[in-house]
């Protein structure tokens, strides 16, 4: 140890708490012991509560993290949902599509730097930074010989700029270690290669947690890992030393009871789970699990489970270490001498869980009970993951779809409709199409976390269905994303892979893909079919996001189903089928139900027990050289104005509404990460740029270009704008009353001078976390947002920014106050920020709003005009 370290901890504010593992292998081993306190509050603590205790005590620095910052954890069971309390994770992970820009920001910064005379160099990550290439993969290949392989190299072409940048990263910033792609996915890479259960740095150890830029970051909370999404925005922060501050979080227990049912899969307990949390009402809470349920479920099981909890709005959802953790982690090749550490560790800080134990159970501010026998199989949609469908009732669910008027459900097809059939030549032959024909079917294993056992029931049932005679039509768009290599791994090791292959279902690459809308495109025959026939066609897929039209835009009705399940839909053709009393296909006298072919737990078990790079040049200098005629990496125009002094927030004086929007606008609405349409503002700038549409890529691809990040901004064909009243990426510019791409008319008003607002309804801002959701609208000239409500991540990304988040007051909308977007408003925020705030309109209406500024830092970032600038300043 270092004498500068040791003399850290001698004048460490908590050095008393400081002991020795008792422990043969590792009695050199230092850590703060929390019951060195000899506090009776921290046996009733919850086990990630105490996570978050430790990690204050260790870096209490009397600046950052405060001696009554640990006084306040502590006392969480009277301070839980209102004291904020600050939280140093042990490393930082980004995936590419948020990570580049985050990483930009920061070469931007050393330029910054450099400009006023100071040491680029000194801009470097302060916590221990991951950065993982996974977000690329398009599917370019479908159904061909060595199909990953084309991928991966297209990839690496249509990726080159983005790919240099990353490799020069990874040389120019120290603390930062850059991951390839065509290695697996974030949160798997996350699983696999990167948890460490416990951290070890200079003979001390601590518990191993996470912040990352991937909103599935939470999966690692399966394993006993704290972790959770954040924004690239605060992830930037975190980089360079900060804390994240979160409201000292409730705690919901959610004890299992009972016993799995012999048909469900992990993604039907997932789901189930997922409902009864949703229902509750836990956003912005923990959950953590116990009771003797917990003990049925496997590490993986238990990773799919705190995979989903974006799903419901929980921070996290997490699973402490026991001894089936522990099977997992020897399973992951850690050493003997790794898994004694974790063991001898966790046991001495209190954070080692036996489920059977009723005597170890902590308080928890509320405690939902659930009957893991209550869990039968189901599906989920057609657009909403909240919109689940038990499996035996799918057919007449989607016969209702059909029926009802368009909604979150509904797609209002009249009756006489509903049999169209319309036929189309695939190949040399003819094949009909009808409502609820399937013709995408996409295995995703990523947010499965690789889980064995559902991909080898996939695979299973894919072996006994080829054996049977059964087969994919070969116009359905299939495709087999693994997360990970670990993923083709075993199922080769299985000898399944071939079945998967024989229906269709090829290894296309390691990455998401499906999920973000890189999806391939479907048969020119196919699409017109869906077209004329006005058909809801469906797309059936293993992961967690599907809203409407992120798949492929003509299919309309979208479902999350199991693994095994995606195959079986794909082989019936249709989600209208009742599997009970419909076979799956006639083979010549012979009908061949679900029921012949689905694998048994045991099988499952059997056959799980016995399964048996890249070189890119880069510049080494300490500045990024920035390429001109780059159309994937561009200095972003944060810091062009940059002063040392601090700018108040100015009034904001006969602001216009750039959207007038409704109800659960998605980040997905405000910024797709999909591909680029060719009639949008994007795809205009590319064109200029002499590129050809199939060299676009997509908006996630292209993070670190702000021009075409801007212009991507509400570019969502599914964009519902009150002023224009279709679907689609326009609005209207009031003062001309023409209508056009939100670009253009954001680009017109800033000409002019005139500040933006945009007005919302309720949960503004839902979905999964991506930061250019608020550096976009920043960029386009948008002030503040006016909602209903808000998603609490997204909003946290507007104050980032120095967008105001206003709200309405209790009961009042943009409907209520008899609003028509149409007038000028006017805002005058005071310097103090208090919450009580008086807008007036050129019509002569005043109304108030809650300025929601949750905290100190809040207040900071804002009138340091963001984040960014506000780091900048220190």
């Amino acid at each position: 140890m270092s004498s500068v370290h040791l003399s850290f901890y001698t004048e460490h504010s908590f050095s008393n708490l400081i002991d020795t593992l008792k422990s043969e292998k590792h009695e050199d081993r230092k850590y703060f012991s929390p019951a060195k306190l000899q506090d009776p509050r921290y046996d009733e603590l919850p086990l990630s509560i105490r996570v978050l205790l430790e990690a204050a005590i260790r870096k209490c620095d009397d600046f950052y993290v405060r001696k009554e910052d640990v006084e306040t954890i502590l006392d969480w069971r009277r301070q839980q949902g209102s004291a904020e309390v600050p939280f140093s994770p042990a490393r930082l992970l980004l995936q590419d599509f948020t990570g580049i820009p985050a990483m930009v920001d920061l070469a931007a910064m050393r330029d910054a730097v450099a400009r006023q005379g100071g040491d680029p160099s000194q801009v470097n990550p302060k916590c221990p930074t991951d950065l993982i290439v996974d977000h690329a993969l398009q599917i370019d290949f479908g159904k061909w010989p060595e199909i990953a392989l084309k991928n991966q190299e297209k990839e690496l072409i249509r990726n080159r700029e983005r790919l240099q940048f990353f490799k020069w990263c990874s040389q120019a910033f120290k603390n930062v270690n850059v991951v390839p792609p065509d290695i697996s996915a974030v949160h798997q890479v996350n699983l696999e290669y990167l948890c460490q259960a416990v951290q070890e740095h200079e003979d001390f150890v601590y518990p191993d947690s996470v912040v990352g830029t991937d909103s599935h970051t939470t999966m690692v909370n399966g394993l006993g890992i704290l972790g959770w999404g954040v924004g690239g925005i605060e992830s930037e922060a975190v980089m360079l030393g900060q804390p994240v501050t979160l409201t000292l979080p409730k705690v919901v227990g959610c004890k299992l009871l009972g016993s799995v049912n012999v048909l469900a899969t992990s993604i039907d307990i997932v789901l189930g789970i997922t409902k009864h949390l949703r229902q509750a009402g836990i956003s912005g809470k923990f959950v953590e699990f116990f009771g003797p349920g917990v003990s049925q479920l496997s590490a993986p099981d238990r990773t799919t489970i705190a995979n989903m909890c974006p799903e419901y709005n929980a921070t996290v959802s997490f699973f402490p270490v026991d001894d089936v953790t522990l099977k997992h982690f020897k399973q992951a090749n850690f050493s003997e001498e790794k898994l004694e550490l974790v063991e001898a560790y966790l046991k001495a800080v209190k954070l080692f869980r036996s489920y059977q134990d009723l005597g170890e159970d902590p308080h928890y501010s509320e405690v939902i009970e659930i009957d893991l026998s209550s869990i039968v199989p189901h599906v989920s949609g057609p657009k909403r993951s909240q919109d689940r469908v038990e499996v035996s009732n799918m057919k007449k669910d989607f016969l209702n779809c059909l029926n009802e008027k368009v909604g979150f459900k509904g797609f209002h097809i009249p009756v006489e409709k509903q049999t169209t059939l319309m036929p189309f030549l695939h190949g040399s032959r003819e094949y009909q199409l009808t409502h609820g024909s399937v013709v995408l079917a996409a295995l995703i294993s990523c947010t499965n976390n690789c889980n064995p056992s559902v991909m080898l029931a996939a695979g299973l049932l894919a072996k006994k269905a080829v054996g049977a005679g059964l087969s994919v039509r070969p116009y359905i768009q299939t495709s087999l994303a693994p997360g990970s290599g670990m993923v083709t791994h075993y199922l080769s090791a299985s000898g399944v892979l071939p079945y998967f292959s024989q229906l269709g279902f090829e290894v296309v690459g390691y990455g998401c893909a499906t999920c973000v809308g890189n999806t391939s495109p479907l048969p020119e025959a196919v699409v017109n079919a869906i077209k004329q026939g006005d058909l809801v066609a469906c797309g059936v897929l293993s992961g967690s996001r599907h809203f409407e039209g992120r798949l492929c835009d003509c299919v309309r009705a979208n479902y999350l189903a199991s693994p095994p399940l995606v195959v079986a839909y794909a082989i019936a053709g249709t989600v209208s089928i009742d599997f009970e009393t419909e076979p799956l296909g006639t083979k010549p006298g012979k009908e061949v139900y679900l029921r012949d072919v689905w694998p048994s737990r045991e099988e499952v078990q059997h056959t799980e027990e016995n399964m048996s790079s890249y070189n890119l040049e880069a510049s080494e200098a300490e500045l990024f050289p920035w390429d001109p005629k780059s159309t994937y990496i561009r200095c972003p125009p944060f810091f062009n104005k940059l002063t040392k002094e601090l700018c108040e927030p100015q009034p904001m004086e006969n602001a216009h509404a750039l959207l007038f929007l409704g109800d659960m606008v998605t980040t997905d609405h405000i910024s797709p990460a999909g591909s680029i349409a060719r009639v949008s503002a994007a795809a205009k700038y590319l064109q200029s740029k002499r590129l050809t549409p199939r060299e676009f890529n997509s908006y996630g691809a292209r993070r670190g270009n702000d021009a075409v990040m801007t212009r991507g901004t509400f570019a969502s064909i599914k964009l519902q704008n009150r002023f224009v009243g279709k679907a689609g990426p326009k609005t209207l510019h009031v003062p001309s009353g023409q209508i056009m791409d939100v670009f253009d008319a954001a680009e017109r008003y800033q000409r002019d001078g005139i500040p933006l607002i945009i007005l919302a309804g309720k949960k503004y801002g839902s979905g999964n976390s991506r930061d250019w959701a608020a550096k976009g609208p920043y960029l386009l000239g948008v002030r503040a947002v006016i909602a209903e409500s808000f998603e609490k991540l997204h909003k946290n990304h507007l104050v980032a920014m120095g967008i105001a988040p206003l709200q309405f007051l209790p009961g009042q909308s943009a409907d209520s106050l008899e609003l028509s977007g149409k007038e000028k408003f006017s805002l005058c925020i005071p310097k103090d920020l208090s919450p009580g705030q008086e807008i007036t309109t050129s019509t002569g209406k005043t109304f108030q709003v809650i300025a929601s500024f949750e905290n100190a830092v809040d207040m900071v970032f804002y009138k340091h005009g963001g984040i960014l600038n506000t780091k900048t300043d220190q």
